[in-house]
């Protein structure tokens, strides 16, 4: 036992020590691993436990303002470490499909580095995601989806800013950065007013996005199983092709479950620029929007039949209403009412 004790502390102290990229030793969280474990370790026992138990009995916190904050520095740090990527990588020269990493002390390289490791700091504030969910009590979106993203996510910005900060792994930052500006944008849009929300256009293609940007990862890390002499190591694609495969998985299930066998919770129809919001099964007591018609059915607007407390009735071509009621046949010019019609038709256009 003792003798495995040994060897593992041996291997720690090598990796740590030894193997990883002196130059980021003394940036913030990189001296060691722990750090990075104890914030994960809050993070996910804050979520799964302290959180929800905390919020039990309370109301939901209102954090539309705080929110606004956070989704527009999101905003502005992932455009800052896009042009950190163009103006120090693919701005001068990086291939897309073989580079090493630059080891050296020089400025362009030490750039790379920094923004490597700006990119896993802002990894561990996206974590501010799951925890403003569980204070707005929105429980149903901390899925395992969301939590193994987020949580793996960390893991693995720091071993790549620890071990390769540079090189061929950038381009994942790069095209997730780009992601992220589209999804926080819709967040603050969604923070400004909820009723956003379901109404955004584009809610379902930052999914589809996400879908085509782990494609994409998984695809470029797969290109240096080609490179026979990139200077690159190839053990990171063991770990990076099955990931953003999984997550591809995820996503596409997700968007499946979401947007393809989801059924809408209202049937609309337009006619006519009325929108029907309920309709019992034999056309009565509908509800319209901009109009009410009681124990009645209203199509197109003009023709239609009326049903009003047992007096039988038809509107035909909004001219002559011809009925019976009490058994009595009653035919009855309707041009004002024909007016009228016109009038309040008119007023659900201008609206």
């Amino acid at each position: 036992m003792a003798l495995l004790l040994r060897n593992a502390l041996d291997l720690y102290y090598y990796l740590n020590d030894e193997a990883s990229d002196p130059r980021v030793k003394d940036f913030l969280l990189m001296s060691n691993p722990f750090p990075t474990i104890a914030i994960l370790t809050v993070y996910l026992y804050f979520i799964l436990k302290w959180g929800p138990n905390y919020m039990k009995d309370r109301k939901p916190f209102n954090l539309d303002t705080l929110m606004i904050v956070y989704n527009v520095i999101q905003i502005i740090a992932c455009c800052l470490l896009l042009r950190q990527g163009w103006m120090y990588a693919y701005g001068k020269g990086y291939s897309l499909f073989c580079e090493p990493v630059d080891y050296s002390p020089s400025p362009d390289a030490i750039e790379v580095a920094r923004g490597c490791h700006a990119y896993y700091l802002l990894k561990i504030a996206d974590l501010l995601d799951t925890v403003f969910f569980v204070l707005r009590k929105k429980d149903n979106q901390v899925s395992f989806l969301h939590l193994y993203h987020h949580t793996g996510m960390v893991v693995l910005t720091w071993t790549a800013t620890k071990f390769l900060p540079g090189g061929h792994s950038i381009f994942t930052g790069f095209i997730n950065s780009i992601i992220h500006i589209v999804m926080y944008a819709y967040y603050l849009v969604t923070a400004f007013s909820p009723k956003y929300k379901n109404n955004v256009w584009w809610k379902k293609y930052i999914t589809q996005m996400q879908i085509i940007q782990f494609f994409m990862i998984g695809t470029h890390w797969a290109a240096l199983l080609f490179q026979e002499s990139c200077g690159y190591p190839k053990w990171p694609v063991a770990i990076m092709i099955p990931q953003n495969f999984f997550m591809l998985a995820l996503f596409g299930d997700f968007y499946r479950k979401a947007y393809i066998l989801k059924k809408p919770k209202v049937e609309s129809a337009q006619e006519n620029g009325l929108t029907k919001l309920s309709n019992t099964s034999n056309g009565t007591n509908g509800i319209y929007q901009n109009g009410v018609h009681r124990n009645g059915f209203v199509s197109n607007g003009i023709n239609g039949s009326i049903n009003n407390n047992g007096t039988n009735g038809s509107l035909i071509n909004g001219l002559t209403k011809r009925g019976k009621t009490n058994g009595v046949s009653i035919t009855t010019d309707t041009s004002n009412l024909l007016q009228r019609h016109l009038a309040t038709s008119q007023q659900f256009e201008n609206i």
